[in-house]
């Protein structure tokens, strides 16, 4: 190495050519080597492919589709990780599919959780007829016994409750004509109890509970009547404060009494017809002739309630004890078969009406599976009917941190929720708001056509809504379980035992 090419700007030489003039070399140090890069796994490619001859290039993006499954559906692409799995607590339904493990049943305990998607403890359950929807309905409430929690059945139009019922040393009620059971709808229920030691304050706040509650009923029973094919009987501003007064005066409420008397339909119907001084002027009419000419509809629906379906059923006041403390609790409509779907609806919409009134004060703890079969017959008695349901559905938290009922509702198929009237009816939005009310679904077994109706309702996905017309009809117990925004594949599993409780096939057996 040159001298030169070793002296600094100075002139100077450094050690290094020093001793290179005295024939000795520092040692070199060698420079780093550069690291080298992994491998990439994946090679990454433009969406249109890479711009050179040969390599796929295309002008316009392809076209991405969006595909949802599980590793037990593509286990050769990807581990496709399913929802994670729920906590072991509440009822064991039976197997979730997805990743081999029990599922448990806890709607209470998913609300109170965080990490669980679930706001309010509403099931909708929608399976075709013959799938195992009844014998999920019964399991569950029978395994949620042992956690506290007691069922409510409140009408069951095909019996279907009452071995469950026997099993536990419980009787059902049967109610129909002919038979001895009444039940009045409006009934105060415990908001009627010592109403003597109550503070002015209590008493305003329970008597708005009972009055909203039977003007409810009132609303419903009037609207399931029809004055045409087409036209219901209406009930607005001016009905609705005809009904009101009249209650006020029947109850002694308007007299300013300190204990509010019971009444009953026919009681109310009979007061429209012979309408008082005090009604008609707490009702602003000028005479009373205006005043029975201005509710004339109202009172021939009520007459033809009163005399028709209501009449030997919810037409006096109530005369059986339930005992509230037994594990199960259900009232039987079978009786009511004959009388047709609107009967029954009728009926269940007082049953209904009635159960709200019983639950309105609970003991702390007091926890109900409130089971609704044959939603649908009620809902088909029009918009206040539907709006009845409703409020029903948003009672589950309980009131005043007291109690808390989970309302178990079965349908068929989503065609029962659109069938309540027109398609842009108010009842018919009123009816589809209601699955936001419930954030528990359970989605048995369904034709092609019907999985397609509720992926529309919910979007499902092509994926969950092959499951529900292909992998839930081959099996009894089959559905996918939409929990808040997760879903899970379960098959419920059922002890010899209980198959054998929860069989409702005897009739198509006996006619072999």
């Amino acid at each position: 190495m040159s001298t030169t090419a070793r002296r600094n700007r100075r002139g100077g030489r450094d050690m290094a050519a020093l001793l290179s003039d005295f024939g000795h070399d520092l040692p070199t140090t060698p420079a780093p080597a550069r690291e080298a890069k992994e491998p990439r796994s994946f090679k990454y490619a433009p969406r249109r492919g890479a711009a050179r001859p040969g390599r796929g290039w295309a002008p316009a993006k392809a076209p991405a589709q969006a595909w949802r499954m599980t590793s037990d559906q593509a286990p050769v692409l990807w581990p496709f990780m399913s929802a994670p799995a729920l906590p072991p607590t509440g009822a064991q339904m039976g197997v979730d599919q997805l990743s081999g493990g029990s599922f448990y049943c806890d709607p209470f305990g998913w609300v109170l959780r965080d990490d669980v998607t679930a706001t309010n403890p509403n099931i909708f359950q929608f399976a075709k007829p013959g799938t195992g929807k009844s014998g999920t309905t019964k399991a569950f409430c029978n395994r949620m016994m042992p956690f506290g929690y007691r069922t409510l059945v409140l009408g069951d139009p095909k019996d279907e409750y009452e071995s469950l019922c026997r099993a536990h040393g419980v009787e059902p009620f049967v109610i129909g004509p002919g038979l001895p059971a009444r039940i009045n709808p409006l009934a105060m229920g415990p908001l009627g109890h010592g109403w003597e030691k109550l503070s002015a304050e209590e008493a305003q706040r329970r008597t708005t509970i009972i009055f909203k509650r039977w003007l409810v009923l009132v609303r419903g029973l009037v609207g399931s009547m029809k004055i045409d094919d087409q036209r219901r009987v209406p009930f607005g501003p001016d009905e609705s404060d005809v009904v009101r007064n009249a209650l006020q005066i029947l109850t002694g409420y308007a007299a300013g009494n300190s204990t509010l008397r019971e009444t009953t339909i026919p009681q109310l119907w009979e007061l429209l017809r012979n309408p008082s001084e005090d009604l008609v002027k707490a009702c602003e009419f000028g005479t009373r002739r205006q005043f029975l000419d201005e509710t004339r509809l109202l009172r021939n629906a009520l007459g033809e309630l009163v005399t028709g379906t209501l009449a030997g059923l919810f037409d006096d006041f109530t005369n059986i004890e339930v005992d509230w403390r037994a594990p199960i609790q259900s009232f039987s409509l079978s009786r009511l078969d004959g009388l047709g779907d609107e009967a029954v609806g009728i009926a269940l919409l007082c049953m209904n009406s009635w159960g709200r009134g019983l639950r309105e004060i609970a003991e702390p703890g007091d926890l109900r599976i409130v089971v609704r079969d044959e939603v649908w017959k009620q809902m088909r008695l029009g918009v206040a009917a539907v709006m009845s349901f409703d409020a029903d559905l948003r009672l589950s938290r309980g009131m005043a941190g007291k109690g808390g009922d989970i309302q178990f509702a079965n349908l068929h198929k989503p065609s029962d929720l659109l069938s309540v009237g027109d398609a842009d009816s108010q009842a018919t939005m009123i009816a589809k708001d209601l699955l936001e009310l419930a954030d528990i679904k359970i989605l048995g077994g369904q034709k092609p056509k019907m999985a397609r109706e509720l992926d529309s309702m919910l979007g499902l996905g092509p994926i969950a809504q092959d499951l529900v017309s292909g992998w839930a009809m081959q099996d009894k117990g089959r559905a996918l379980w939409c929990i808040g925004d997760a879903t899970y594949k379960v098959q419920t599993v059922l002890h010899p035992l209980e198959k054998e409780l929860y069989y409702t096939n005897e009739a198509i057996e006996a006619a072999l």
